[in-house]
């Protein structure tokens, strides 16, 4: 009966540490959102988009001119749900291909001729990820020097174009 007592006491000792020392998810947690780098005010960014439409929209669209067009496309977008999925897609693709992704690039493109009538000839964008070559996790030593690169993952393309300037 006294092993009994202590096997007893054992486990209401070990509950009570478990309980005290284990983490725990708490649903009443805050989220605490911070302001990335590079976040302008809409003032700023209507200035941009003003500068563009004063020094680039003229040559632009006497291209888009060239193939038939009165306007090119001067922004793209996406809907959250695609960037979102986007972004995870590219992390967990990187990691497979043994990149640390560490941010993105957006590149300007024009679509080819054959890229069918609504597309020939005109602006696009497209997300890429960047990154650098994932380090052997036994190197105590942290030397990489090398800058992000382009890690080779299929880019995000084929989000909607507009011509109207910022806001739109």
């Amino acid at each position: 009966m006294k092993n009994l007592a202590y096997i007893l006491i054992g486990f209401a000792i070990g509950a009570i540490l478990t309980y005290y020392f284990c983490p725990r998810t708490v649903d009443t947690e805050e989220v605490v959102i911070t302001k990335p780098k590079g976040v302008i005010t809409v003032e700023e960014a209507t200035a941009l988009s003003n500068n563009w439409t004063k020094y680039r929209k003229k040559a632009v669209d006497s291209a888009a001119a060239k193939q038939g067009r009165s306007v090119d496309d001067r922004s793209v977008d996406w809907s959250l749900t695609d960037v979102e999925d986007y972004l995870n897609y590219a992390k967990q693709e990187s990691k497979i291909l043994g990149f640390d992704m560490t941010g993105i690039r957006i590149y300007l493109g024009v679509y080819g001729k054959n890229a069918g009538q609504s597309k020939q000839d005109l602006t696009t964008m497209f997300i890429v990820p960047t990154g650098k070559k994932s380090l052997s996790e036994a190197n105590s030593v942290n030397l990489n020097i090398q800058g992000d690169k382009t890690i080779p993952v299929g880019p995000l393309n084929e989000g909607g174009g507009g011509q109207g300037g910022y806001p739109q």
